[in-house]
């Protein structure tokens, strides 16, 4: 697992760190889950979904791929 060094406002790490206590997790597990929401995923992980989704689909790997861009586009946005 890799280690991150992160610079929060004020009181965040303290919310944080209450938040993890709270539900038992580790603070790492927390800004996991966080960055999953936001759709962030280890590039494996896009290539695996994709791959499950194009065998599923009549999709091409172009289209499968742009599709799956759009959708995390839409994602990051808020939409």
């Amino acid at each position: 697992m890799d280690r991150l060094t992160i610079n929060l406002p004020e009181g965040y790490h303290q919310a944080l760190k209450e938040a993890a206590a709270r539900r038992g997790v580790p603070i790492g597990k927390m800004v996991a889950e966080a960055l999953a929401a936001y759709g962030v995923k280890p590039a494996q992980t896009v290539q695996d979904l994709l791959q499950r989704a194009r065998l599923q689909s009549a999709l091409t790997e172009a289209q499968a791929l742009a599709l799956a861009e759009a959708e995390t586009r839409a994602v990051r946005r808020g939409q």
